[in-house]
């Protein structure tokens, strides 16, 4: 094996023609992000990074056919965990979509299962045909208005620091404790600060003045932007916006209008939040680079957000770009038009080809008891789901808003039996439960939604950000505790009742977020559960589980609801249902 001065003097050899290179790829249009142009010229490798552009041979040559070279794809922050796959089985679906590295906040799982989910993350995630760095969770739990099942304090996270895939402080969603200078997140963004000097924000709703505390304490990103003045406001503070497009939050087309070729490298792609389905019909960001294309884009410059821009951003300085001294993550591209991926290679090697995933790791980490035995709930009673309105019949309701994470906060007449609400399928008032699921606290939150539009039954699920109890929306209460109880059995995951009965289920048994199976599987009784939804009506446009998964969400406008009761994030504190 070479050492690395070896390995140095090799790369130079090849580099100056006195040596073959490994691998050398002929007749492409090697897309240069830099200046944004095309390079004519062979493309030389040698131990899997790139030490030329002119006119090298090679050991072995591959005829681009005058393809495009461009750099592989980077999703600059992605929760890998709403995928519902293990970290090996989401490798093998982004990667033919030219993703070859994520900033992955595991805080999903944390928030579950503390620093045992993080380490699982870790180790499921080594020796993977992709690269996946990680910005530790820095709001375990997301706030003290609901119970979680782990708290990460500064000194549980100081040892994951030493990690190499470990870049810094992931988004930081608790911003009142940052403006308020709270000692505990203090602690956490010092300890980034004085380690990677990378720090991702969540700056939902924050005005212009809240930005500059927010900014001054270290924090360099955000994907909550809703607008594109938003965007332009964290651009002016030097912040970097991630655009962001996944399955409940589709912001993409509203930020893409902030983007010009003056500010451009301050602009990276995310996908945030994508369920499996999605990420393998649609695709990652190579999703977004093809929208924004299609929106009038430059190519050249959709392509630089969504490679170069991202690797600057968290100081990947080996990656992002087709030239010397970079990694040889690259992909060959039919046509500009709609992106379409016929190779990828990583390191060198072809990963993937034609949408098929060529390499894979052959080990599977095994989840420990923490994860497989998350679900914990005592029995629980109709009695238990009341939600107590006034005489007036009026209410405090949390209405969704079709592929957005913020929601409206309405007062409606709801109905009422013995002073008790009763849900509503003609008003489509439904009733929302959030249910403590991982110490047995037996804390339940009730309270009213509308935008679903269900005319019969209830779905549940485990996935339920950020602290992952059981949430559940239902036209009755006992389909509502159906649903629940079908969820404790299976040990987490999402279930579909209508009249009683399970009509469709998808287990998650690792941490109530995961699947033990290979993505292909999962797909499918993902699948079924989407035929079993149908049958209980309802809107179409829009997922509803992911939708219902952030309901739960205190950190986001207006309301949201936790197990501790109905929260008005717009003054950050619980309110009552009833309006008197």
């Amino acid at each position: 094996m070479k050492n690395k001065k070896q390995e140095l003097i090799s790369k130079i050899d090849v580099s100056s023609n006195r040596k073959a290179a490994d691998l050398v790829i002929k007749n492409g249009q090697i897309i240069d992000v830099f200046n944004l142009e095309f390079i004519r010229g062979d493309l030389a490798i040698v131990d899997g990074t790139i030490v030329g552009i002119g006119k090298f041979d090679g050991h072995i040559v591959i005829d681009a056919e005058n393809r495009y070279i461009a750099p592989t794809f980077i999703d600059g922050h992605v929760h890998i965990e709403s995928s519902m796959v293990t970290p090996e089985e989401f490798a093998e679906i982004v990667l033919p979509h030219g993703v070859a590295a994520v900033i992955t906040d595991p805080h999903e799982i944390a928030n579950v299962a503390g620093i045992d989910g993080l380490s699982f993350m870790l180790q499921a995630s080594e020796n993977l045909p992709i690269d996946i760095f990680f910005m530790l969770p820095s709001c375990v739990p997301a706030t003290s208005f609901e119970n979680a099942g782990a708290v990460l304090t500064a000194p549980d996270l100081e040892p994951f620091y030493s990690h190499p895939r470990v870049l810094g402080l992931a988004e930081v969603m608790d911003y009142p404790a940052v403006l308020n200078s709270n000692d505990g997140m203090i602690e956490k963004l010092l300890a980034a600060l004085k380690h990677r000097n990378k720090i991702d924000g969540h700056a939902a709703g924050l005005s212009p003045e809240a930005l500059n505390s927010y900014r001054t304490a270290g924090i360099q990103t955000d994907h909550e932007c809703v607008t594109a003045e938003e965007a332009l406001e964290r651009i002016k503070r030097g912040m970097y916006v991630l655009i962001r497009q996944g399955s409940a939050a589709k912001n993409l087309t509203e930020l893409i209008k902030a983007v010009t070729y003056k500010n451009a490298r301050r602009f990276l792609f995310c996908t945030d939040d994508k369920h499996l389905d999605e990420l393998i019909s649609e695709g990652s960001i190579d999703y977004n680079v093809r929208l924004v294309i299609q929106l009038g884009l430059d190519p050249l410059l959709a392509i630089q957000i969504a490679s170069l821009n991202a690797a600057e951003c968290y100081g990947l300085t080996s990656k992002g770009a087709i030239a010397p001294g970079y990694d040889a993550d690259f992909l060959l591209l039919d046509n500009l038009d709609d992106v379409k991926i016929s190779h990828v290679f990583k390191g060198g090697k072809l990963a993937a080809k034609n949408g098929k995933c060529m390499l894979r790791n052959p080990y599977k980490v095994k989840a420990g008891t923490k994860l497989t035995t998350s679900v914990q709930v005592p029995s629980i009673t109709k009695k238990d789901l009341q939600i107590p309105i006034y005489k007036s019949g009026l209410a405090h309701i949390i209405e969704v808003i079709p592929n957005q994470l913020v929601t409206k906060k309405l007062i409606e007449k709801v109905n009422i039996k013995d002073g008790y609400f009763v849900s509503s399928p003609t008003d489509d008032h439904l009733k929302l439960i959030v249910v403590e699921r991982h110490q047995k606290k037996g804390t339940i939150g009730a309270g009213i939604v509308k935008g679903f539009g269900l005319k019969s039954g209830a779905i549940a699920s485990t996935v339920a950000h950020d602290s992952h109890n059981i949430i559940a929306a239902g036209t009755n209460d006992h389909d509502l505790l159906k649903a629940v109880e079908t969820i404790v059995k299976m040990k987490g995951g999402l279930v579909v009742v209508n009249q009683g009965d399970v009509i469709g289920s998808l287990p998650l048994p690792i941490a109530g977020l995961l699947s033990k199976k290979e993505f292909k599987e999962v797909n499918e009784e993902l699948h079924e559960l989407h035929l079993a939804l149908k049958q209980l009506g309802g809107r179409t446009n829009f997922n509803p589980f992911l939708t219902l998964s952030f309901l739960s969400l205190p950190v986001i406008p207006a309301l949201k609801l936790t197990d501790l009761g109905l929260f008005d994030v717009t003054i950050f504190k619980h309110i009552e249902v009833a309006v008197k």
